[in-house]
């Protein structure tokens, strides 16, 4: 395992708490010269889009000293400031969330001293982008629905689809939410199509977030 991999295990072990984090402490702290830069997401699927839309571009995150950290969900924002941020490591910080989260992320990046009465310019401005509505709906406009349903028959999950859009939840909802939706109805399938689509994308039409995400770090 190398050494960003071990920082990143160790970073999330350390913000879990429990027994072992002490010990997970000690070893972040002892990896973190190795880290130029932390980006905070919410989950697997936007650590996959970063990595692999950084991949198409020619770069390599993990020798640039960059650690894509997945919150866990954006609930855990705040630990893992207190690790990583001015309360921890002091480490220089970037992210991504969903609109529905941005106020935990404001929240606590405030309360840990980068900012105060952040606006989203403001946010922005600290290196933590805001997917409307999240990384899959950024990544269906930029693609476009026909697109991405050629990327969902490239996988062998057409049948899936049609079966997921014949629900009666789904049956009159547009086919981009039918989309949206259909991503996140099993384990791993947000992080297999964060993979696929970032593969399909125009790189001239790379959604804005992500875009600015890695003109930042």
């Amino acid at each position: 395992m190398d050494e960003l991999r071990r920082f990143r295990r160790a970073a999330v072990a350390w913000a879990a708490g429990g027994p072992e984090s002490d010990a997970a402490a000690a070893e972040a702290r002892e990896l973190a010269g190795g880290v130029r830069t932390v980006v905070l997401v919410e989950g697997s699927s936007d650590q996959v889009a970063i990595e692999a839309l950084a991949t198409r571009h020619g770069r390599d995150l993990g020798a640039e000293g960059v650690a894509v950290v997945p919150l866990g969900g954006a609930m855990s924002i705040g630990r893992f400031l207190d690790v990583c941020g001015p309360p921890g490591l002091g480490l220089p910080l970037a992210g991504l969330c969903d609109i529905g989260e941005e106020r935990h992320f404001r929240r606590h990046l405030e309360r840990v001293g980068l900012g105060s009465g952040l606006t989203r310019a403001g946010l922005e401005t600290l290196g933590f982008q805001v997917c409307v509505a999240d990384l899959e709906d950024e990544l269906i406009r930029a693609l476009g629905a026909e697109a991405v349903q050629q990327v969902i028959e490239a996988q062998g999950e057409t049948r899936p689809f049609h079966t997921f859009q014949g629900q009666p939840a789904q049956r009159e909802r547009p086919v981009e939410h039918q989309l949206r939706r259909f991503m996140g109805t099993h384990s791993g399938r947000k992080a297999l199509y964060a993979q696929a689509l970032v593969a399909h994308l125009d790189l001239k039409r790379v959604p804005r977030p992500l875009e600015r995400l890695l003109a930042d770090v």
